[in-house]
């Protein structure tokens, strides 16, 4: 079989699961047309536009569809990823001709990858339908759009669990949640969607927000994808109870979403209080947050303990669940607390969430591995079994978890290097590497809360929007497709 053989059934179905996407477009043109805002006629334009190709490569494509296969899965998903952001940023690209592709590929990189950074200045003054379409995007990034497609097009012809594994994050991608995989991408959906609507509705009724801003926040809050309708952030509206009602949201997305699937199906809320990475995200974020406050108190960074409580709060469960949003420039307090908040983000959000970076899941079997190795240095001669949740880990998970990690940490030196050589600074280049791969948002330096990424020259765009995907697919996801084994017979 030919490389050419192997590849086309997979662009048969990118050109189906494109087709799915563009439907998209039709959100935003609604929008443009009630509110008679510039964005209409862009819209429909690149939404015709994307159909024809799509339909064009699927018809030309259709004699070499069959089943997914494992492998296939991978190419699939990295080309997704890879080609969707090109698709979405036409719209944007009709709309200011003055973008250039580099950016609008970025923005739209961002938002599918929910990293919540941005190259756009003036979001205050976007058309309702321009802003509405950033933050659909990163909705529909949340879950996964391959998830989504597994859910409600079973007849795709797609194998649902070769790309459900490829696509879901975490080390433990065996476990379902119903025996049947649509049903199970259907459910998680059900969940994100029901939470997405509860939290639109406080931001609007409670919050004060206005439906544009409540629907683009809520989108932002549960894909933790942190783009928000101002310039300012959530800082624009300046509410404590508007930064409360996203806080508990944005703990609740990066949370498993397994989790939340067995407590409501139990109806039992003692499901989370089992849950051993729901309790250490918990445990990290509430203990952190009370000491970094203190810290900024002590340093008289603000004047009151509470105040400091209150921002420290927002901010690091912002950026340490890998959502992005801020209240304050963060950037300007001392180096200490941004980078222990950078550092959260890495390993704070839960396996199953729409957060990114290593996983809660991870780090504690690499802290009890370290915990176990101890013990058998002791007493070389007894039998000590990893648990987490009380199920013993095979080693196959931890030599796993261990490979991940490994490699995980030598993208970040790689890509920081490479940053570094484009003529970055050490700051900016190491905490934009750290906010890509984490799918956290903004960093500091060059790239920090009170500016964007939109200074960075086109090489340094393109490494950044490579790193957003690496982190998005989990590293592994995407090197796979560079090695000799992948693709031989």
């Amino acid at each position: 079989m030919t490389l050419t053989q192997r590849l086309l059934p997979t662009v048969n179905v990118l050109a189906r699961v494109s087709a799915l996407f563009s439907l998209s477009i039709i959100v935003p043109i609604v929008v443009a047309w009630f509110n008679q805002d510039a964005g209409l006629w862009p819209f429909i334009h690149a939404l015709a536009g994307l159909l024809v190709v799509s339909i064009g490569t699927i018809a030309l494509t259709h004699r070499y569809k069959r089943e997914m296969r494992s492998r296939d899965g991978f190419v699939l998903v990295v080309g997704v990823w890879s080609l969707l952001p090109a698709v979405a940023a036409v719209p944007l690209l009709l709309f200011n001709p003055a973008t250039s592709f580099t950016d609008a590929y970025f923005e739209t990189m961002s938002a599918l990858t929910t990293t919540g950074a941005t190259v756009f200045t003036g979001l205050d003054h976007l058309p309702a339908s321009i802003n509405l379409w950033r933050h659909l995007l990163n909705w529909l990034g949340g879950m996964g759009i391959i998830v989504l497609a597994v859910a409600i097009l079973p007849l795709l012809g797609v194998g649902g669990m070769q790309l459900f594994k490829a696509e879901t994050p975490g080390p433990i991608k065996d476990a379902k949640l119903t025996p049947r995989i649509h049903e199970t991408a259907r459910n998680l959906w059900l969940i994100y969607a029901g939470l997405t609507l509860l939290c639109a509705l406080l931001l609007k009724y409670v919050g004060n927000m206005s439906w544009l801003d409540a629907v683009c926040h809520a989108f932002a809050a549960l894909c933790l994808g942190g783009f928000s309708t101002h310039d300012a952030s959530v800082g624009y509206f300046n509410s404590p109870l508007i930064e409360g009602i996203l806080i508990v949201f944005m703990l609740l997305a990066a949370t498993n979403f397994a989790t939340h699937y067995f407590a409501l199906s139990g109806r039992k809320l003692s499901v989370y209080l089992k849950d051993s990475e729901f309790k250490a995200m918990l445990l990290l974020v509430t203990g952190s947050t009370l000491t970094l406050a203190g810290y900024l108190y002590w340093q008289q960074t603000y004047p009151e303990y509470l105040t400091a409580l209150r921002h420290v709060a927002f901010n690091l469960v912002s950026l340490a669940t890998d959502c992005g949003f801020a209240s304050v420039d963060f950037g300007a307090w001392p180096i200490f607390v941004p980078l222990v908040m950078l550092f959260l983000s890495c390993i704070t959000a839960c396996a199953g969430s729409t957060g990114g970076g290593i996983k809660m899941i991870r780090t504690i079997i690499q802290v009890r591995e370290v915990g176990r190795q101890m013990v058998t240095l002791l007493h070389p001669q007894g039998v000590h079994p990893l648990r987490v949740n009380g199920q013993v880990i095979p080693n196959s998970v931890l030599f796993s978890v261990m490979g991940f990690v490994f490699i995980y940490f030598a993208s970040i030196v790689g890509l920081t290097f490479i940053l570094l050589l484009s003529g970055l600074d050490f700051l900016t280049s190491f905490s934009a590497v750290i906010a890509c791969i984490n799918n956290a948002g903004p960093g500091l330096g060059e790239v920090g809360p009170a500016s964007n990424f939109g200074g960075l020259n086109d090489f340094q765009t393109w490494v950044c929007s490579f790193t957003m995907l690496l982190g998005r697919l989990e590293v592994f996801s995407v090197l796979i497709l560079f090695t000799r084994t992948f693709w031989k017979n």
